[in-house]
């Protein structure tokens, strides 16, 4: 099967393009010009594998959470491109993309966690499902990082920087860690293989239907919240 990934909701940019012969990915780790760069590597990875877009089976985009312009960029991106074809599209969250390896190395259940700013974290609890790769075991939530619970006993593994950001969610029971799970960040490459099974399992939306999960709907705190933020910390 041939899916074509794309991912800018958090830190790093990436595309990944999955065919019979492996998985073709480029990327790069920045939080600017998105826009202007996610165009040429698309065309980079189906020039390299001699793909064009109407030989493809779908495309796969990372729907967030994240910032909320790299989301609207990687749908807008899928959109466009899935409409052009006349291809179907798959909506990968970003913690299922972090989560994904996790399980694949072994994981029976992983807690994924990225940094969402203003003092919060985006998470999601998951459980491995042999047909869709992952399922998720409650809503994606965005909460303090000491109201992160996980749904039940452990254990669980524990994915990205969300962790890095906040060190309590480490001392969470039941959950395990290590210096490279709290680096990591959604991948392109990650999200075409679940795109890959969950196209496989009939889940191929149309392009209308895709949809940003930005799971909060503010991006800034006010000035009255800043201000009592500092009064807190500095307490």
């Amino acid at each position: 099967m041939r899916v074509l990934a794309v991912e800018s909701s958090a830190e790093a940019l990436g595309v990944a393009l999955r065919t019979e012969q492996g998985t073709i990915e480029r990327g790069l780790e920045t939080t600017r010009g998105h826009a202007e760069q996610i165009l040429p590597l698309i065309d980079a990875v189906l020039g390299e594998a001699n793909v064009r877009l109407s030989q493809l089976d779908g495309i796969a985009a990372g729907v967030g959470p994240g910032t909320f312009t790299g989301v609207r960029i990687a749908v807008a991106v899928a959109q466009g491109l899935a409409y052009g074809a006349g291809l179907p599209v798959v909506a990968i969250t970003s913690l299922e993309a972090l989560a994904f390896p996790a399980i694949e190395a072994g994981a029976d259940r992983v807690i994924a966690c990225i940094d969402a700013r203003m003092g919060e974290v985006y998470w999601g609890c998951f459980a491995r499902d042999p047909a869709l790769g992952l399922r998720t075991l409650e809503p994606l939530q965005v909460t303090p990082a000491g109201r992160v619970r996980l749904p039940s006993a452990g254990p669980y593994r524990g994915i990205g920087r969300g962790f890095a950001a906040y060190p309590e969610l480490a001392a969470l029971a039941g959950i395990t860690l290590d210096a490279r799970s709290v680096e990591a960040l959604p991948n392109a490459a990650d999200m075409a293989r679940l795109g890959a099974l969950r196209f496989a399992a009939g889940q191929g939306l149309d392009p209308a239907d895709l949809k940003p999960e930005y799971v909060r709907d503010k991006v800034a705190l006010t000035e009255a919240e800043r201000r009592a933020a500092k009064h807190r910390a500095a307490k």
